[in-house]
């Protein structure tokens, strides 16, 4: 992986993390145990902080970043941030899964138990309220969530990122 600390600022994680050999951290970055950032993906915390919980995965080609005196980026916990996603100056909080290729623009909240579809974009200032799935472009509350996909989705992606990342440190 690469670690870059800048501005006397240097990336900070909990335990059993795991890291990609081409994984790239940046700056002011703080995350909790249990997390991977995988292939490609750039967390950079270089014009603002990024703090992140645990057990939160950063898939494939994903990218983290803030804005510079205005939004930083806090991710809670057991969240998962598909294959190319970017997350932009915005809160996600706990129990939430960012499908694969969608945006989340600066100053957007998402709040816990909620689903962001694959391709959707979160327009600046979107707030996702609590149990919903968004769609689209610009992405627009489609449905609540139910058990079937709290579980089925959420939880189930969050554990198997574990579990992946467990086969990469033996």
């Amino acid at each position: 992986m690469i670690v870059k600390s800048l501005l006397e600022k240097t990336p900070q994680w909990g335990s059993e993390c795991f890291f990609a050999e081409n994984a790239v951290l940046i700056g002011d970055l703080e995350m909790g145990d249990q997390c991977s950032v995988w292939y490609n993906a750039v967390i950079r915390a270089d014009v603002n902080f990024i703090r992140m919980g645990n057990k939160v995965n950063v898939q494939d080609g994903a990218v983290i970043h803030c804005t510079y005196q205005k939004y930083p980026t806090i991710i809670g916990n057991n969240v998962s941030i598909g294959h190319n996603a970017l997350v932009h100056g915005c809160t996600i909080k706990d129990n939430v899964l960012i499908g694969m290729g969608s945006i989340v623009m600066d100053d957007c909240v998402v709040e816990e138990n909620s689903i962001i579809a694959a391709g959707a974009v979160l327009t600046k200032g979107t707030h996702v309220p609590s149990g919903s799935v968004f769609a689209g472009v610009p992405a627009k509350k489609i449905k609540d969530i139910d058990e079937n996909l709290s579980k089925g989705e959420i939880q189930r992606i969050a554990d198997n990122y574990i579990k992946y990342s467990s086969w990469y440190q033996q």
